[in-house]
């Protein structure tokens, strides 16, 4: 069996998992081994599992699909029947019975939060600013092993030994989580919690009233924040060591590099619009 690294934009997909009528990343990979034959019918290869299960418009870089697969399947080889927007870049031979969710040691998630410290994007007012002091103060509370069942919709496994770190980028702040795993929507809504946090629109003794064993009511609910600015970075497996296909990861580079570009060029035409007013 052997794992491979998988990056994708995940903003023109429906997440990761296969889902009726609409396209996901899985939907990509699976269709890319029935093109190549490894995959003969219409359900998945054997042992097949991922790592976890990004939302609609959450990117990753390094998310990691585990199945049996003939050797001659390089990451070169899948990206030849990938659409140009998911990507495998590396790969490793797995030990006997492993498991890309199970075995998984840690998973690292980055959101880039838009977060202006004077509240005035392109000139005009546009809410308060953000306290990076106050979002790191917020994430000092929420390290550690915690009951996270106020941010998220799951019903179990919601307690996570919750690692966090934050730093600005002019007017972005960049927030990274790692766990052993995540529960639905967890990091899109720890991203809420402190950002409401550090506009001033929630107390710091908010977060203690979320980790606390009571169910918030309704109208204290953290809602999820947008999923587009959100990338799983890493996951760790203690037992494998990836090699990177240098041809895959250049095609891979050049790809999202493109794509950089491209939405460069549009943020500048969205900018012009703006001005216009």
């Amino acid at each position: 069996m052997r794992a491979f690294r998988v990056a994708y934009d995940g903003t023109s997909y429906h997440g990761f998992q296969r889902q009726p009528d609409v396209p996901t990343v899985e939907d990509a990979l699976l269709g890319a081994l029935r093109d190549l034959g490894v995959l003969t019918d219409g359900g998945t290869p054997t042992g097949y599992a991922a790592a976890g299960r990004t939302d609609a418009g959450v990117s990753a870089l390094a998310q990691t699909v585990a199945f049996e697969t003939p050797d001659w399947l390089t990451p070169a080889a899948f990206n030849g029947e990938l659409p140009a927007d998911v990507r495998a870049w590396a790969s490793t031979d797995t030990p006997a019975g492993f498991h890309a969710t199970h075995d998984a040691a840690s998973r690292t998630y980055r959101y880039h939060l838009h977060a202006p410290e004077t509240g005035v994007v392109g000139g005009e007012p546009d809410g308060p600013g953000v306290d990076g002091e106050r979002v790191r103060a917020a994430l000092d509370r929420l390290r550690g092993e915690h009951d996270f069942h106020n941010l998220t919709p799951d019903q179990t496994g919601t307690v996570r030994d919750l690692s966090a770190s934050v730093a600005r980028d002019g007017d972005f702040l960049v927030c990274e989580f790692t766990a052993d795993g995540f529960a639905r929507q967890m990091v899109r809504r720890l991203v809420t919690l402190v950002a409401e946090v550090g506009r001033g629109e929630r107390e710091p003794g908010a977060v203690e009233r979320v980790l606390a064993p009571e169910q918030l009511p309704g109208p204290e609910g953290v809602g999820p924040a947008p999923p587009e600015p959100l990338l799983l970075v890493d996951v760790t497996y203690p037992a494998l060591s990836f090699t990177v296909d240098a041809d895959a990861a250049a095609s891979a580079r050049a790809v999202f590099e493109k794509r950089r570009v491209e939405h460069r060029t549009r943020a500048r035409v969205t900018g012009d619009v703006a001005d216009g007013f």
